[in-house]
C-alpha cells in the first residue's frame, strides 16, 4: 500500500468499547447492540401484529405470543450465535481453551449460528403454542435487520471484522488491522443487511401485504441477507484462522450464505396465500 494512500485514509474514531464500568461490571457497546436490536425488533413486531390491514384480518400471532417469545428468541440468538462461531470459525481454539466459549464480551458471534438457534426456538415455540409457524417466522424475519444494523455498528466500534486493504477515499486505518487503510466492511453490512434489507422487507409487509402469503417474507429475508453477505465478503478480510477457502476469493461467509440465497428463492417462489385471504371466485 502506498504511503500516500495511507496518509489519506480516515483515522479510526477512538470509541471505547466499554461505555462505562462499575467495579468488575462493564457495559459494552457490543452487548448494548444486542439489547437494542432485540428490544427494537420486538417493539416493531408488536406493531406489525396489531396492524390488521397487513394480515387481511386478525393476525394469527398475538401480542402476548410475541411478549412470551422474546425470551426464547434471546436465548436462540445468543446461544446459537456463540456456538455457531465456535463450530464454524475457530473450533480448534475453543477445544484447547473451552472456557473461552463463555467470553462473549470478547466478540465472536455468528449470524448463521444465531439464525439456526432462533429458527429452532421459533419452531419449538410455535409447536407449544399451536401457532402457524411460518407466520411467526415471517414476523421475526421482518424485524431482524434492526438487530443486524446495531450488531455491525458494534463490530465497527470494536475494530473487528474489518475489510481488505484498499485505497478508496473512505478507507479506515483500524487499530487492530495494522497500519493499512481498509474497507469499513462492517458499515457496508450495516447499510445492506440492516437498512436496505429492512426497507425491502417493509415494502413486502406494508406495501405488497405479503404477510398474507406465509413464507414469502421469510424467503425475501433469507435470500436478501445471503445476497448482501456474499457481496460484502468481496470487501471483507476473511477470518485469519480460516483465510480463503479457494482461489484467493472464496470465504466461509460465502459458503454459509449461498445456501441461504437458494433457500430464500425456493421459499418465496413456493409461498401461497393463506386460505382465509384467498379472493372468493366471481359469480
Amino acid at each position: 500500500m502506498s504511503p500516500v494512500f495511507s496518509q489519506l485514509a480516515i483515522a479510526f474514531p477512538q470509541i471505547d468499547p466499554v461505555i462505562f464500568q462499575i467495579g468488575p461490571l462493564a457495559i459494552r457497546w457490543y452487548s448494548l447492540s444486542y439489547i437494542a436490536g432485540i428490544v427494537l425488533g420486538w417493539l416493531y413486531a408488536r406493531r406489525i401484529v396489531r396492524n390488521d390491514r397487513l394480515w387481511g384480518g386478525k393476525s394469527p400471532v398475538s401480542v402476548t405470543d410475541l411478549d412470551d417469545f422474546l425470551l426464547w428468541a434471546t436465548i436462540g440468538i445468543v446461544v446459537g450465535g456463540r456456538l455457531g462461531f465456535v463450530l464454524f470459525y475457530d473450533l480448534g481454539l475453543y477445544l484447547q481453551e473451552p472456557a473461552r466459549i463463555f467470553a462473549t464480551w470478547q466478540g465472536g458471534m455468528s449470524f448463521h449460528g444465531g439464525l439456526i438457534g432462533t429458527t429452532i426456538a421459533m419452531f419449538a415455540f410455535a409447536w407449544r403454542r399451536k401457532l402457524p409457524v411460518w407466520s411467526l417466522i415471517d414476523i421475526v424475519s421482518a424485524v431482524v435487520p434492526t438487530g443486524l444494523f446495531f450488531g455491525r455498528v458494534a463490530n465497527f466500534i470494536n475494530s473487528e471484522l474489518w475489510g481488505r486493504p484498499t485505497d478508496v477515499p473512505w478507507a479506515v486505518v483500524f487499530p487492530t488491522g495494522g497500519d493499512v487503510p481498509r474497507h469499513p466492511s462492517q458499515l457496508y453490512e450495516a447499510a445492506l443487511e440492516g437498512i436496505a434489507l429492512l426497507l425491502v422487507l417493509r415494502l413486502c409487509t406494508h406495501g405488497f401485504l405479503k404477510l398474507k402469503t406465509p413464507r414469502f417474507v421469510t424467503g425475501v429475508f433469507i435470500g436478501g441477507y445471503g445476497t448482501a453477505r456474499i457481496f460484502v465478503e468481496f470487501f471483507r478480510e476473511p477470518d485469519y484462522q480460516i483465510g480463503y477457502l479457494f482461489g484467493g476469493w472464496l470465504t466461509m461467509g460465502m459458503v454459509l450464505s449461498l445456501p441461504m440465497v437458494v433457500l430464500g428463492v425456493i421459499l418465496a417462489a413456493s409461498a401461497k396465500p393463506r386460505p382465509e385471504t384467498t379472493a372468493a371466485p366471481q359469480e
